[in-house]
């Protein structure tokens, strides 16, 4: 139900190109676990150099599904392809991939820079092509003063970087990672984020990344597929995933978002206004939908698209009042919860961009909450 976006296509998007060809294909597949549906029914299609998140709760799917594309697990039904080959029946040591796992898997007897050049060494490659390729890798992943240390001697950080390296030395077109940076502290993963688009856009090597942390995948991923018990239930760039989610489970599982249920009592071309009981006034969206009329419908409003005021908006529509109840100041930003007469709490956030700026709003205070006509969108019940 929600508003497509933009349809607007460059050189990093071949998925909006009819004529690219997908690097992974995957046609119906399906894994069961005895009785068990780990994965029903996925089809998706994966392009070249792209970094790829899967994205899900706990049991989702989304480790078997990359599982089955390094080839440790067979569908049950459909097919998997990469680069055109039909990947059925191949063995993981036959396949184009290698996979990153979340423990890194480092052999700790071994230095690192063995650790690294363990996998050439497996395939009988001469000493000083090994040596060669082991120092061009550990300076890839700014690693090179550490080589002659085992792992028990590197920060985490550190350890993540050498089994990076010790993946990408094998020189693999899809590179499978299972929750990367999941082993890192907050500060050190936000870092180490940037740095992994950085080296992924370098080398060219398609990404499929698994994370259970949103803001993760909105960092890493040129698109993203959220997984549901065992579907993938929508697939688009982080922009189009946050800002047009196309079912309430979208919108609540990416980010924070507040939803309003009602119903259609005005459908036109460009807007359409929904009557929302928790709410003082119609909400007037500035786009179509499709929907029968009098449908039940869900509002979703992120909260940094709701503005707050001491002041009864001049607006006819796209306003309601509550009482404070919580703040939480969070140094880069403040969270008010806000409670209607309605019985409904509202999370608005608002930028802290002046040392001062919130101080005149405070608890158990009347306030108006009020938005633009393009930040709510429509989704079906």
């Amino acid at each position: 139900m929600a508003a497509s976006p933009p349809n607007s296509m460059t050189v990093r998007e071949p998925w909006l190109d009819p004529s690219a060809e997908p690097y992974i294909r995957i046609e119906q597949v399906t894994k069961c676990f005895g009785e068990f549906v780990a994965v029903s029914d996925v089809s998706l299609n994966i392009y070249r150099s792209e970094l790829f998140c899967l994205l899900g709760g706990s049991g989702c799917g989304k480790t078997t599904l990359l599982r089955m594309l390094a080839g440790f697990e067979e569908p049950s039904s459909g097919k998997i392809f990469i680069d055109g080959i039909d990947m059925s029946g191949i063995p993981p040591y036959e396949r184009p991939v290698n996979m990153m796992f979340q423990s890194y898997a480092l052999f700790p007897h071994m230095t690192v820079e063995q650790n690294v050049g363990f996998g050439l060494k497996m395939e009988g490659k001469a000493k000083s092509e090994i040596a060669d390729r082991v120092a061009a890798m550990l300076k890839l992943v700014s690693m090179t003063q550490y080589g002659k240390r085992k792992p028990h001697q590197l920060s985490g950080g550190q350890r993540q970087r050498v089994a990076l390296a010790r993946a990408l030395i094998k020189q693999p077109k899809l590179l499978l990672l299972d929750e990367p940076l999941g082993a890192l502290d907050k500060k050190l993963r936000e870092q180490t984020q940037f740095e992994l688009v950085n080296l992924q856009e370098k080398l060219g090597v398609t990404f499929v990344v698994v994370t259970h942390d949103q803001e993760e995948a909105m960092t890493l991923a040129s698109r993203i597929g959220v997984m549901d018990h065992g579907r993938i239930v929508q697939v688009g760039t982080p922009k189009e995933i946050y800002e047009f989610p196309n079912s309430k489970y979208v919108a609540e599982f990416i980010g924070s978002v507040n939803l309003f249920e009602g119903q259609l009592i005005e459908d036109k071309a460009d807007h359409v206004r929904i009557s929302c009981s928790e709410l003082d006034q119609p909400v007037y969206v500035a786009h179509g939908i499709s929907a029968a009329p009098q449908a039940r419908l869900w509002v979703a409003i992120r909260p940094e698209k709701i503005h707050l005021s001491l002041e009864k908006p001049a607006q006819h529509e796209n306003w309601t009042r509550g009482i404070v109840k919580e703040i939480a100041y969070m140094g880069d930003l403040s969270v008010f919860l806000v409670l209607l007469a309605s019985g409904k709490t509202v999370r608005v956030t608002r930028p802290n961009m002046w040392r001062h700026e919130h101080e005149q709003m405070t608890w158990e205070q009347e306030v108006f909450l009020h938005w633009h006509d393009s930040s709510p969108v429509v989704i079906g019940a």
